[in-house]
Formats: structure tokens, sequence, C-alpha cells
């Protein structure tokens, strides 16, 4: 088995890919010099569900000169950004598209507005977009719904990797507003947002951009 893996299903197989890519290694290359099948490596990198043994993470580590705690993510509790930046990292502006590419998936992210008697904030919410446009629940009492009314607003996503020093944010700003209609709602509803802070979330906000842009930091090929 010669091709590499068609894609790292998690941020621990993500790791392993670009590792060995950094590398200059198949996936055959690389399963040859961990004393492991290629079949179990392109698992290891592909799998939505990855659970390799300390030993198989050391020698894997190993024949990729790196340690078992970058491949694993050691430190992931950590604030991001706790460890130093990559040799030769390279700072790079997101696409129009890249950035929507990476908005597409959903998840978390964090709405920016003013607060009166504070200034900026940041509230982090679960998100799915509709089009182009970002779509949240909230309470109907929380400083969010305040927020909504601000004339613009803005919205950042973002991914940090500490193990690999690599990351991105795309940075959304526009319009944002409670959907009140119907038709909307049920649009809304249909996109299935579950808001990991649990509670009764019943208000629907809909962002519609008027700027979109993003950066993404990487080590050097």
């Amino acid at each position: 088995m010669d091709n590499d893996a068609d894609s790292a299903g998690t941020d621990i197989g993500r790791r392993i890919a670009e590792v060995r890519g950094h590398a200059g290694l198949t996936v055959a290359q690389a399963a040859e010099r961990a004393g492991m099948a290629p079949e179990y490596l392109a698992y290891l990198e592909s799998s939505m569900a990855p659970n390799p043994s300390q030993a198989a993470l050391t020698r894997l580590a190993a024949a990729l000169d790196t340690t078992p705690g970058s491949l694993s993510g050691a430190g992931i509790n950590l604030p991001p950004g706790q460890r130093g930046s990559a040799q030769g990292a390279l700072l790079d502006v997101l696409t129009a598209a890249e950035c929507q590419q990476h908005l597409a998936g959903g998840g978390i992210g964090r709405f920016l507005f003013v607060e009166p008697g504070r200034g900026p904030v940041a509230i982090p919410v679960n998100y799915r977009l509709d089009g182009a446009d970002i779509v949240f629940r909230t309470s109907g009492d929380g400083t969010v719904v305040a927020g909504v009314s601000e004339r613009q607003v803005s919205f950042d996503v973002d991914h940090l990797d500490d193990a690999l020093a690599e990351g991105w944010s795309v940075l959304v700003t526009g319009h944002a507003e409670i959907i009140t209609d119907p038709a909307g709602l049920a649009r809304a509803q249909a996109l299935n947002i579950e808001p990991w802070a649990g509670g009764d979330k019943p208000v629907y906000v809909r962002l519609t951009a008027s700027q979109v842009t993003g950066r993404r930091i990487r080590a050097a090929r």
C-alpha cells in the first residue's frame, strides 16, 4: 500500500499525516520504519476514532523523528500558545474560498460585539452555516441578544494546534438579527444546532457577512 491516507479523521491523525509529510515519507515508508503494517498507519491517519497504543505511538514518533507527545497532542488542556513557534513559520492570508471552507464545518465560534458599560466582548457559541450566513442559538435573556442590536458585529472561528505550532483563524464582520419569521425559524431549526452549554436556547440569530478575512500560520515545508 504505497498511497497516502486520503485524509486525517481526527487531530491525532492529522498530526501524524502532517509530520509524515514534512519528513517526505509515504505511508508505506513510514510504516516500514515504525515496524507496523501500512494499512494500520493509514487507519490511524484517516479513522475518526483511532486508538493507538503507547508503544505504537513511540515507534511511530521515532520513525518520524519527533516525540509521542507531539503526535498525541500532549498539553492539550493547557491554554493554546504555550509552545514556541515552529521553525520558519509562515503567515498566509486565506482566500475567500479557503475562509468559507474553514467555516463550513460549523462547530464553536465567538460572537463579538460591544456590551454597554463594558466594551468589546466575545461569547463562544455553537454555530452552523446556512448558505453563506452564520446561524447560532442563544437564550432570550442573555447579553448576546443585546449584542445583536449593535450596528456591526463580528464572528471569529479558529483552530490552534500547539503540537505543530500551526493554526488558522477566520473573522466575519457584518449584521446580525434575531430570526422571527416562521419560515426562517423552521430553516434554522433544521440545521440541528446543539449548544454545548445546554439549557434552553430558543432564540436563533443569523449573521450576514459584509467582510470575511482569514489567516493561517504554518510550518515551512
